[in-house]
């Protein structure tokens, strides 16, 4: 009798989790890094990008939220986000593949996201180098001044981070190409920013996933004696039965089940992020204030001279 539930409760989440999780999930891909080699080809148009992501991110926000008004502290996590692929801001990357065109290097839009290899690190680095330090201050002049794309882009690839300033060099000939753009299937897509979305988050479970071909073939799995008594034969005959009828209880909470955790996810993270970037707000509002008064500070001295 213990055997047979074992192997029905073993069999129930094999099948649970082949059916949720893609099969490319199950085998360890080769770790993609950066080609950095490729950045100074690509900064300038990765900075556009990122002009054009912080802008269109924040209208998207507004009308999600209309008729409230979208927050200095909303802006600033957007532009905190916008170069990091573990958040949803920087899902715009997944969609730019890198194809070279005689001596340059551009930065072509697909129609769907695709498989991040090198090419998907590389522009990732480079949006990291391009915004260094000056997420808040472009968030603020977002915030206060409320711009044009085009302002935006030449605010933020010219002014502040000089990005744009210079010409990229020519590629040389012998640069090794990159991967081919592999574009993901929808349920893949999807999966895998509810596992990125549980990432870091304290007391997520554990991100390792199989496949129904691991699971099926792992070891001592349906390795049974065979002089199991007549109580478990007769269990073994209802075994059909029990699993379809588990099987359909599961697919009814299931979609429950997911909503649950990853709203429950949103809120925590939210909580998080709006305190922190309340204390950085205040932070940052406190240093200016400080600065502003060291500044005044020579001149008042002159005065009384």
């Amino acid at each position: 009798m213990a055997k047979t539930e074992s192997i029905f409760v073993f069999l129930v989440v094999a099948l649970l989790m082949s059916s949720w999780v893609p099969i490319s999930h199950s085998a360890k891909k080769p770790v993609s890094v950066a080609k950095k080699k490729d950045i100074p080809y690509i900064k300038c148009q990765v900075c556009e990008k990122i002009a054009h992501q912080l802008y269109h991110q924040v209208k998207n926000k507004e009308a999600r939220i209309a008729p409230k008004k979208v927050s200095e502290f909303q802006i600033i996590e957007i532009s905190e986000n916008v170069c990091n692929l573990k958040k949803q801001e920087a899902d715009w990357i997944l969609r730019i593949d890198i194809v070279e065109k005689g001596d340059k290097l551009e930065l072509v839009e697909q129609d769907s996201e695709g498989q991040c290899n090198s090419e998907c690190k590389t522009i990732e680095r480079a949006c990291q180098e391009v915004m260094g330090y000056s997420d808040t201050d472009v968030a603020e002049y977002l915030f206060r001044s409320k711009p044009q794309i085009d302002v935006l882009v030449k605010f933020l690839c010219n002014d502040l981070t000089k990005t744009c300033a210079v010409e990229p060099p020519p590629v040389p000939k012998d640069r090794n190409p990159g991967e081919p753009f592999i574009p993901k299937s929808s349920k893949e897509a999807e999966m895998e920013k509810i596992l990125r979305s549980m990432e870091g988050m304290p007391g997520a479970p554990s991100m390792k996933m199989y496949s129904r071909e691991d699971l099926m073939n792992m070891q001592n799995f349906g390795d049974e004696d065979n002089d199991d008594d007549d109580d478990d034969d007769d269990d073994e005959e209802d075994f059909p039965s029990k699993l379809g009828k588990v099987l359909r209880t599961i697919e009814t909470t299931k979609s429950d089940w997911k909503q649950r955790i990853m709203k429950g996810i949103t809120d925590t993270g939210a909580a998080l992020r709006w305190h922190a970037n309340k204390v950085a707000f205040r932070i940052r509002r406190w240093w200016q204030g400080k600065k502003t008064q060291v500044a005044k500070q020579p001149s008042k001295a002159k005065a009384e001279l």
